[in-house]
């Protein structure tokens, strides 16, 4: 059927405004409209988002909410050198612990008997405020896990009495010149040794001279300046030498006391009196440390005096000496000290080392000591610097000493392309002494105890309460395998755990 309406008919017709018609549906609209009935526009609005800023609603604080913090008490931190005196705090009794009955003190009398080798005796109680003062104990020693400080009497001990009487007595030997380096792996009781040879000292009236620490010298913890008129430069530590002072003044106090100035020191003139004692002289440089090396210098010209040169009424005998040095690894290289060019200072340029080291060399006419003493210097394994040119000298000294020729293939030699510190090498080199009151430098290596040394030591702790075990020979030499082979600071370890019976 046909419209009644033509096309003519129908663009006639007037177009609808534009506004009047709805907007034409999007691409989106279009598409969800081909998946949903309603349309979006009459979907639920979206929820806001978290971080969106919120509406400040009416007398609201707008400023931030700050939470107060908790104020947290410190404790004062610890005054200056209180945490270093604790460090190195020495406790030399424990209370808690047995007293050993039948215990002997270390005496002139008993320090050469054979028959204690092997047993534990006790340092006699006047001389430990002089071991204090010579700094002879260590804080890592067992000092304190026993009732009073005693050392076991061991094979190099025995050795060492002997060494003592034979410069004491009359003999060839007498006001002979005794040098050895000690060495050694760690726990074996180098230091302990030196602490003997100190008693030892102090028990036959000898001087005793110690530099504790080695260390303390050469890593710039003590004042030092030039020392005038010294071709090449020196160098001078003050402080350090009014410390050595000290405490030799303080250790030696009976015997210094006794003895009075016999030789000319013109540096010091000014302050000399005609009857000073060797203890007075001593006390000027430990309370002016700025004339300290003058005044040691003046005082070792007198210990090592064998003839007066003024005041030849009050004049005495000079006795031996006992020189120890612990760690001596430390004066084998540079120190941490710079020069006015800012170059390192060499250990062997400090006058404080340079003295003690010129003792090892062979002396001219007279020994170094020339009333008879014993050197005794100590290396360290627990604070040891690896010094190449000193491992190889101390190999060649052990060579030396076996009697190897230096010519021999054998010889240890330093490797060719390694640096080497040619003073180092001088200082031990194998010149002869001249004098026959010097003996030559010797090394000695401590090892560790034999099983009845070590039967005697552990029979110590057993008898201070400390080990609460059944002492046989099968326990023992386990103990003593467990050690290493002895090494008394091993044993100590395994003694000192306390077991209780079942």
């Amino acid at each position: 059927m046909v419209s009644s309406f033509c096309w003519s008919c129908l663009s006639r017709l007037r177009p609808t405004p534009r506004a009047l018609l709805p907007p034409p549906p999007s691409a989106a609209l279009r598409t969800a409209a081909c998946f949903h009935t309603s349309t979006p526009r009459y979907a639920n609005p979206t929820k806001k988002k978290a971080n969106s800023v919120e509406v400040v609603k009416y007398r609201q604080a707008k400023s931030a909410k700050m939470k107060k913090k908790k104020t947290i008490e410190r404790p004062r931190p610890p005054a200056v050198g209180e945490r270093k005196a604790l460090r190195k705090r020495i406790v030399l009794s424990n209370t808690n612990a047995l007293e050993v009955q039948g215990m002997q003190d270390l005496s002139v009398e008993n320090m050469v008997d054979r028959r204690l080798r092997g047993s534990v005796v006790g340092l006699p109680v006047p001389m430990l405020d002089q071991l204090r003062a010579v700094q002879a104990f260590k804080p890592t020693q067992g000092w304190s896990i026993f009732r009073r400080p005693g050392t076991v009497m061991r094979k190099e001990t025995l050795e060492m009495a002997r060494l003592f009487e034979r410069i004491d007595t009359e003999g060839a030997d007498k006001g002979k010149v005794f040098k050895r380096v000690i060495t050694g792996m760690r726990g074996t009781g180098k230091s302990v040794h030196l602490l003997q040879a100190m008693a030892m000292g102090f028990l036959k009236k000898w001087v005793v001279i110690t530099v504790p620490e080695t260390q303390d010298l050469v890593i710039a913890h003590t004042a030092y300046a030039p020392l005038p008129d010294s071709q090449p430069t020196q160098y001078v530590q003050n402080n350090a030498t009014a410390d050595l002072l000290n405490r030799t003044v303080t250790a030696n106090k009976e015997v210094l006391s006794g003895l009075h100035i016999s030789q000319n020191h013109p540096a010091l003139q000014s302050l000399l009196r005609p009857k000073m004692t060797l203890e007075d002289l001593a006390r000027l440089g430990v309370q002016e440390p700025t004339i300290s090396w003058p005044v040691f210098q003046a005082l070792w010209s007198e210990l090592t005096a064998t003839s007066p040169a003024v005041n030849e009424k009050q004049f005495k005998p000079r006795p031996p000496m006992v020189v120890t040095v612990d760690g001596l690894a430390h004066w084998m290289m540079d120190s941490k000290y710079r020069s006015a060019e800012f170059e390192p200072i060499h250990a062997h340029d400090l006058v404080f080392v340079k003295h003690f080291l010129s003792l090892l060399k062979p002396g001219g006419a007279q020994p170094s000591l020339p009333n008879g003493g014993l050197l005794l210097y100590s290396t360290s394994a627990s604070n040891n610097p690896t010094v190449y040119t000193f491992n190889v000298a101390l190999k060649q000294l052990e060579a030396r000493q076996a009697g190897v020729d230096p010519s021999s293939p054998e010889f240890p030699q330093p490797e060719p392309y390694r640096p080497v510190d040619e003073r180092v090498l001088k200082l031990f080199d194998g010149a002869k002494p001249t004098s026959p009151k010097e003996g030559a430098l010797e090394l000695q290596t401590l090892s560790g105890l034999t099983k009845d040394e070590a039967r005697g030591f552990m029979e110590y702790f057993a008898r201070s309460g400390i080990l609460r075990e059944r002492i046989t020979e099968e326990w023992v030499g386990e103990k003593w395998s467990l050690a290493g082979g002895g090494v008394i600071g091993e044993l100590e370890k395994l003694g000192r755990r306390v077991r209780t019976m079942a």
